[in-house]
């Protein structure tokens, strides 16, 4: 009889063990939420980048009398775009973008506010710095905090442009009052169109690592396993992975394809994958 309840006991501690390392390896709905609005930090952010990009561009446009990109005003006609000089010399400049109450422009997404940049000489300078930080900005409802810092670190062994970029304090609030934090330290190599007439063949490589708190207030990092790729053509991400990690669970990756210009991604833990739709709001602001 006690040779049978030995036997009994340890066959559910076996089946046990074996759930529990099963279930270990599923996808909680948590880590979707994390992964999700970490997709959504990046989609605000790069729309950040891109705002500031093209407001420099037109800066050195005004500069050189025209010579640089061509038809830049396309890229978004909404904002006004103001240069205030510096007091005595050159530099540094001060670019004001303005978005006024409410404008709906590039990609079909509303924005309101101000993203003013302190830009300390020209866009394709070595050590040149474009500091970026808001006023009362609002991207579709949600408000934009933080200071993002890009500098030009000069050429890498391909002779393409590598740009380091510092997002500190960033900071992200729904409209009701949950927010997103997140701060990180990327390296963009520009590995096409850089110096092209149009702005619409610009390609980077992003890598780098991440660190933030979610809606949620769960704390997680996130590193780029294979870098990032951006086309100024597509409204998200289109390749590369990402891991995101959190205390208490495995690590999730989220993968954003192969290339193509689509709103789709892939979080993976273990065998399991969930598809997830990319969006440049909230999942609580969609209706």
């Amino acid at each position: 009889m006690k040779k049978k309840i030995f036997l009994m006991i340890a066959a559910l501690v076996m089946l046990s063990f074996s759930s529990c390392k099963k279930n270990s390896t599923l996808i909680e709905q948590a880590s979707i939420d994390l992964a999700d609005d970490d997709a959504v930090s990046d989609a605000v952010f790069e729309d950040v980048f891109n705002t500031a990009d093209n407001a420099t561009i037109i800066l050195d446009q005004m500069v050189k009398g025209g010579d640089t990109k061509s038809g830049i005003v396309v890229a978004d006609s909404c904002p006004t775009i103001t240069v205030t000089p510096p007091t005595t010399g050159t530099w540094p400049k001060v670019v004001t973008v303005d978005y006024g109450t409410s404008c709906v422009g590039l990609n079909d997404n509303t924005r309101s506010g101000k993203i003013l940049i302190e830009v300390t000489g020209p866009r394709p300078q070595v050590g040149s710095k474009r500091t970026v930080t808001f006023v009362n900005y609002y991207f579709n409802g949600i408000k934009v905090e933080g200071t993002k810092v890009f500098e030009n670190v000069g050429y890498n062994s391909n002779q393409n442009l590598l740009i380091k970029i510092k997002l500190t304090d960033g900071k992200l609030t729904l409209p009701n009052g949950k927010f997103i934090e997140r701060s990180f330290t990327h390296q963009r190599e520009w590995t096409a169109g850089f110096l092209t007439k149009s702005i619409w063949d610009d390609e980077c490589l992003i890598t780098g690592s991440a660190n933030g708190k979610n809606i949620n207030g769960i704390t997680y990092t996130n590193t780029i396993i294979t870098a990032l790729q951006w086309k100024r053509a597509c409204s998200f991400i289109v390749s590369g992975v990402v891991k995101i990690e959190r205390d208490g669970v495995p690590p999730v990756e989220m993968n954003y394809g192969t290339g193509e210009c689509d709103a789709k991604a892939v979080v993976t833990r273990g065998g399991e994958s969930k598809e997830i739709l990319l969006k440049n709001k909230h999942r609580n602001m969609v209706h």
